[in-house]
């Protein structure tokens, strides 16, 4: 069931374009103020923008953590993911009238028990959980969305370890592991 009503996602992705576009004239955040919102949006809440061109990923940038109200979080992000992204160069006007954008509202994160990598595989639930894997200085999260791209618990987990900066064979003893959900937009 959403948590978010048609309405109150329609209004996020419109913060989104305007994050933008605001970015495109002003090369800066787009100010939020927060009593033109719905209450739901004035709460606190944490998120991910992914934007994708043609079906690639263009950028993507987010919160792990609800540190912020949810509209502002995703503003910020939003304007991240176009110009911020390390893997991007900043993204121009033309790009922007061709681009899907997504948003992701996350849970909040909990650590998850495991004896094992075989046992921490098993509880994996594939096209629910969103991961973040930390050890010794190396973290790295996916997107439940991520599923759809690399669909078997294996083929993530060991992405996830790559992205994370450590071999797709890793394995300690003081592996952190964390799993939320998402809400798409």
């Amino acid at each position: 069931m959403s948590q978010f009503s048609i309405a109150e996602k329609k209004i996020l992705l419109e913060v989104v374009d305007a994050a933008i576009q605001y970015g495109f004239y002003h090369n800066s955040k787009l100010p939020i103020n927060l009593p033109e919102y719905p209450e739901k949006l004035r709460e606190f809440g944490a998120s991910f923008v992914t934007l994708e061109l043609d079906g690639n990923l263009r950028g993507c940038i987010g919160s792990l953590e609800a540190h912020q109200p949810l509209v502002v979080d995703v503003s910020q992000n939003a304007f991240a993911a176009a110009f911020s992204d390390p893997r991007f160069y900043p993204l121009t006007k033309k790009e922007f009238l061709h681009l899907t954008k997504h948003i992701s509202i996350l849970s909040k994160p909990e650590p998850m028990s495991f004896k094992s990598e075989a046992d921490l595989l098993k509880q994996l639930r594939p096209n629910i959980d969103g991961l973040i894997l930390s050890d010794h200085g190396h973290r790295g999260t996916f997107l439940p969305a991520v599923w759809e791209s690399l669909p078997t618990a294996e083929l993530f987990w060991q992405h996830l370890k790559l992205k994370a900066g450590l071999p797709e064979n890793y394995w300690s003893d003081t592996l952190m592991v964390e799993r939320y959900t998402a809400e798409l937009v």
